[in-house]
C-alpha cells in the first residue's frame, strides 16, 4: 500500500509543474495569456498610476495579451512593447530577489527604477515593495541573478 501511495504521490507532484520551469511559465499571466490582470503597461510609466484596460483595445506581444487605458497607450506600446514589460515576467520583484520564487503580485503595487517596471506582492498587511525599498541594490542585483538562472534565455 505504502508502494502505491508513494507512486501515485510521485506522479501527481511531477505531472502537477513541479518539475523545472519552462518557458512559458516564465510570465505570470491570468486568463487567456493577459498580462498585468488587464492592466495597462504605458499607464505605469506615463502617469505613474496602475490603470485598467479596456478588453477591446488589446496588443499581442510574445503570445502576451496587454489591454490598455486608450488607443495611444497602445500605439506607444507597439513601438517599443520590451520598454513596458514588467521585470522578472510580471512577478514580485522582491521575492525573485530574496529567493528567487515566482510570486504572485498586486499590479497596484508597483515602482518604476531607471525607466523598468518592477511589481511587488501585497496582501495580507505583507506589501513587499517596503521590504525591497529597505534593500534595493542588493535585492535587484539578487533578483537579476536568479531571474538568469531561471529563465538565461529571457
Amino acid at each position: 500500500m505504502r508502494k502505491l501511495f508513494f507512486f501515485l504521490f510521485s506522479t501527481i507532484i511531477f505531472s502537477s509543474g513541479f518539475t523545472q520551469p519552462k518557458a512559458d511559465q516564465a510570465y505570470n499571466l491570468s486568463g487567456k495569456q493577459l498580462a498585468l490582470e488587464g492592466y495597462d503597461p504605458v499607464s505605469y510609466f506615463l502617469k505613474n498610476k496602475a490603470i485598467k484596460g479596456q478588453s477591446s483595445i488589446t496588443a499581442v506581444d510574445n503570445g502576451i495579451t496587454y489591454q490598455f487605458e486608450s488607443l495611444s497607450n497602445k500605439n506607444t506600446f507597439l513601438t517599443n512593447p520590451s520598454r513596458y514589460e514588467p521585470q522578472y515576467g510580471g512577478w514580485c520583484a522582491y521575492a525573485m530577489g530574496a529567493s528567487g520564487e515566482k510570486v504572485e503580485v498586486d499590479p497596484e503595487t508597483f515602482k518604476i527604477v531607471n525607466g523598468k517596471l518592477y511589481l511587488f506582492y501585497n496582501r495580507f498587511f505583507n506589501n513587499t515593495l517596503k521590504s525591497w525599498n529597505k534593500d534595493e541594490s542588493a535585492l535587484m542585483k539578487k533578483a537579476d541573478m536568479n531571474w538568469l538562472k531561471l529563465y538565461p534565455q529571457h
